[in-house]
């Protein structure tokens, strides 16, 4: 085109080419600043980049779907938008900013009153400055309403506009300029029109009014442009180069993946999983297995897939299986894995690993696949942290596209968590998706190219379905596939997850009208509160509801004994002592730590040394608690997994609930709710093993943490703390049968039990119903607070089609990405907070001896030299409830602030903003009040001073 040109730039006036865009902050260019046309030419030549090498299929779908010249406009629209982005910048108020380039732009016509453009220019950032500036000019284009494309630059710095901070600007006209600055505005526009082709298609698209979550997904997509062509290694401050030598540059400097295109996969099932999983010899999918993998093939795309099935079934890799079978159907280029901790998610990290190890592409040499570990311990994972430097290579050969497996390093700076292509994560990252925070629309636009599999749904509690529904919602809208995986989940919950994807895949259910009045409303999901089959999947139709499909199980049922045990720990004590006198390994899972502790000193005390007793929970610094999680699954894993001792007690808190794959003779648990009380079972008897002692052949699980004489018993207090008592007390009544002698059948009673115990049924004797009902009563008032607290911070819905996205994320939390964020996913009545946990000797502060690379010094008045921060980051520890109570929490941080000056280490993005907690060669301290005490073997132990 003839707006295009080489080393001279493009046929634009003087004015216009006085624009500047940039100043250079390193001090390397000879030049000292870039015009602003250079970097809007950059930035859209890498959105076309972005498009044809990076973006996911499924994306691009999703965007030309709306446009009504398809994937040809979706393009051009992406490269037109990502060309004007910083339109902005050429105003008073942004060019202000730089006195000696904005004088050079006055002696090009484009005046300006100082003065009073300092006193007013905080009204106008250039980005919501560059929404008024396009949309009056496509007003100009004869548009009526150019709101949902002119927000796309109003949002590109993280945060769309409201409608008070544009009526801001256009009150202050002087902030955009007189005529001569709106003549250079309109020239730019013009030229970026021209040049990208989009000014022969603005008058189709001014019909087309474009949804809210394209309007997210190309406001990522340009800040990813912004962001790269912004960066001076990639496009250096120089004017001599041509358009397409600098991207040629950038680009290959940058090297970005190219989006996962999935083979066809093997014919056969039987082929399939023996491909892609490490199976045992002459192993065959399983039953649930094979439904999934049939049911992904033909399910409507984009749809939602609940699979439930009894632990230990296979879920995993059913679910990965279907991520490929949904990723060939729907162009989607990768996966996101959510797990409910950081311990689960580093487990599942390395099982995807093995998967993609094996998975091949649908195009030989097509580059490197990427993966992101997603926590924020993840640079502490050693087999992460190992993917930073080193690729892992493929399990399969190159002739069937074998490719390396690796993280990449401008993926995986700040705020792009989920724009990698494979990526494992606490559910966190994608409730954060329902959280208004700057910078949301990156995480949509890591989101809608990829298959969520959410893990363990049943773990989430109302607070964090809340925000899990409206990520649903959103995820139904932008046509992402989702998988759900549970053992033990609700039936009306199955309901609420489908109806919530399906508001956001089909919109939201009209209001009824004055002639729908007196008509019975059909609730399409009202069969999944009522099906109680299990194993079972279900899969959305093609309209609102959905179709469950049975299976059989695989074979692998037992009969589970259920008894009570009175809660002391003496009767603890002699059970254990009986039951292990012919050897075995027990389980005994507390609801608290502080019971966790508590239980395991009395049985040390009682059992001596014939018996070792080891504790597991969360109160762990951080590299003790990875080799605790380390030690159980080596210790008490799959057969042939390591050395399993002949006797040993492990006293747990509920992390040995939730995704690990370990396996008990003996089972005690304290009273909970009854789907957690099923995921317990599942640790006992887990593996078929030849080597059980003859007293523990049969799978028994001891029912503790509570008062079994009472009427209804009575949980502990610290269980009623964790636990809504309603919710204890329907888990009892539902148990109670199987507590007075009828054996407990898995897989088969797991649907009937958890379907009871949350269902609107009474349950239990009549002796029960008065402190039921009041513990029912109070729970529902607490429901309510907790969504209305839910609410507050939780993204709205998805609009109509054309709502632009101005005020999306007002009264948002900052950053998606940081603490705030975190607290505001997760209901808590405290404060988390971690602290870094170090050892003070006479010489200063050292690492914690017991650990690798112990005993070294840390300096305090100057920054630890590499890599000593990351040996101190590995000690983070997290403190107590007690500790971040509302009313101790501000004297704790000043006491630790007090105790240790860490402004050195400010600099460092490993330790800037930590606290230390600086402990004396025995473990011990005082702080605000607290007696503290750690040990590597049994985590943190807190008490209040002299009680």
């Amino acid at each position: 085109m003839n707006a295009r040109a080489s080393a001279g730039g493009p046929k634009l006036g003087d004015a216009a080419r006085s624009v500047w865009g940039k100043t250079d902050r390193k001090g390397t260019s000879p030049v000292g600043w870039l015009p602003l046309w250079r970097h809007l030419a950059d930035t859209a030549d890498v959105a076309g980049r972005l498009w044809e090498h990076w973006l996911s299929p499924a994306v691009r779908q999703r965007i030309a779907d709306e446009l009504p010249g398809g994937d040809a406009d979706a393009r051009t629209l992406a490269v037109w938008t990502a060309g004007v982005h910083d339109i902005g910048k050429a105003t008073p108020a942004f060019a202000c900013q730089a006195y000696a380039l904005a004088e050079r732009m006055r002696d090009h016509g484009l005046g300006y009153h100082r003065d009073l453009i300092r006193a007013d220019r905080k009204y106008a950032p250039h980005a919501t400055a560059g929404h008024l500036v396009l949309a009056d000019w496509l007003q100009q284009q004869h548009w009526t309403d150019p709101h949902s494309y002119a927000v796309i630059v109003g949002g590109h710095h993280g945060v769309p506009p409201t409608d008070e901070g544009l009526r801001d600007v256009q009150v202050r006209p002087h902030l955009l300029g007189d005529p001569d600055w709106r003549q250079v505005q309109h020239e730019l526009l013009n030229w970026m029109a021209e040049r990208s082709g989009a000014g022969e298609r603005l008058i189709e698209w001014s019909d087309a009014p474009l949804s809210q979550p394209v309007q997210a997904a190309l406001t990522g997509l340009v800040i990813v442009a912004d962001w790269i062509a912004s960066n001076e290694e990639f496009f250096p401050y120089i004017l001599e180069s041509t358009d397409a030598d600098r991207l040629t540059a950038g680009w290959e400097l940058l090297d970005l993946p190219v989006p996962w295109r999935p083979a066809a996969p093997p014919v056969s099932v039987d082929e399939m999983f023996g491909a892609r999983f490490e199976l045992p010899a002459a192993a065959v999918p399983r039953p649930v297995q094979r439904t999934v993998a049939g049911l992904a093939a033909t399910m409507p795309a984009p749809g939602m897939m609940i699979v439930e099935a009894a632990m230990g079934e296979g879920k995993t890799e059913a679910a990965l299986a279907a991520v490929e079978i949904l990723a060939r159907r729907t162009g989607a280029s990768g996966c996101y894995l959510a797990l409910p901790t950081r311990a689960t998610s580093d487990a599942m990290f390395n099982r995807m690993l093995s998967w993609l190890r094996r998975l091949p592409d649908a195009q030989v040499g097509r580059g490197d696949r990427d993966v992101r570990l997603a926590h924020g311990k993840a640079a502490l994972n050693a087999d992460y942290d190992r993917l930073r430097t080193t690729s892992l290579p493929s399990g399969i050969a190159e002739d069937d596209g074998g490719t390396d497996i690796g993280v990449h390093v401008w993926l995986a700076g700040p705020k792009r968590t989920l724009l990698s292509s494979f990526v494992v994560g606490t559910i966190d990252q994608l409730l954060f998706a329902a959280l208004r925070g700057k910078h949301l629309v990156l995480r949509h636009l890591g989101l809608a190219g990829k298959i969520v599999v959410i893990d363990e749904a049943h773990a989430y509690d109302v607070y964090m379905s809340r925000f899990l529904d409206r990520a649903l919602e959103w995820l139904g809208a932008y046509g992402v596939p989702v998988i759900v995986l549970s053992a033990t989940l609700p039936a009306r919950r199955r309901a609420e997850l489908m109806a919530a994807y399906d508001i956001g895949r089909l919109g939201a259910v009209p209001a009824l009208t004055w002639r729908d009045r007196g008509k019975p409303r059909v609730d399409p999901y009202a069969p999944l509160r009522t099906d109680l089959r299990y194993p079972l999947v279900t899969v959305s139709t093609a309209d609102r509801g959905a179709t469950a499909t049975s299976c059989a199980d695989s074979g692998r049922g037992v009969e589970v004994k259920l008894r009570r045990l009175a809660d002391d720990l003496p009767t603890l004590v002699e059970l254990l002592r009986d039951q292990l006198a012919d050897g075995g390994c027990a389980l005994v899972v507390r609801n608290t730590v502080a019971r966790v502790q508590e239980t395991a000193a009395a049985l040390r005390a009682a059992l001596g040394p014939d018996i070792p007793v080891s504790v597991a929970h969360s109160r762990f610094m951080a590299v003790d608690r990875a080799a605790k999680d380390r030690w159980l699954r080596d210790t008490f894993g799959p057969p042939g997994s390591g050395s399993r001792p002949h006797r040993h007690v492990v006293v747990a808190s509920q992390v040995a609930e939730q995704s690990l794959d370990i396996d008990f003779d003996l089972l005690v648990t304290d009273l909970a709710p009854v789907d957690l009380v099923l995921q317990r079972i599942g640790r006992l008897h887990r593996h078929a093993r030849g080597d059980r002692p003859a007293k523990l052949a049969t799978p028994t699980c001891w029912i503790s943490g509570a008062d079994w004489t009472t009427e209804p018993p009575h949980p502990v207090a610290g269980s009623r703390r964790v636990y809504q008592p309603a919710t204890l007390l329907r888990s009892a009544a539902v148990l109670l049968p199987h507590l007075n002698g009828t054996p407990l059948r898995l897989p088969c009673d797991i649907a009937p039990i958890t379907q009871a115990a949350y269902g609107d049924a009474e349950l239990g004797p009549p002796s029960w119903q008065p402190a039921m009902a009041e513990a029912e009563a109070k729970q529902r008032d607490e429901i309510t607070t907790k969504e209305l607290k839910a609410d507050g911070f939780r993204l709205a819905g998805v609009a109509e089609a054309g709502a632009p996205l101005i005020g999306w994320l007002s009264g948002g939390v900052g950053n998606a990405d940081d603490r705030a964020a975190l607290g505001h996913v997760r209901d808590t009545d405290a404060e988390s907070l971690e602290v870094l946990l170090l050892v003070r000797t006479p010489d200063g502060l050292v690492l914690p001896p017991w650990i690798d690379g112990g005993g070294v010094s840390v300096p305090t008045s100057s920054l630890p030299r590499w890599p000593l921060p990351r040996w101190i980051a590995r000690c983070t520890l997290p403190l107590p409830r007690a500790m971040t109570a509302t009313d101790v929490i501000d004297e704790v941080i000043a006491e630790l602030e007090r105790r240790t000056d860490l402004s050195a280490w400010q600099d460092s993005h490993w330790l800037a903003g930590e606290l230390v907690l600086d402990i004396d060669t025995d473990g011990t301290a005082t702080v605000a009040g607290f007696d503290l005490h750690y040990h590597p073997e049994e985590g943190l132990r807190v008490t209040r001073a002299n009680t």
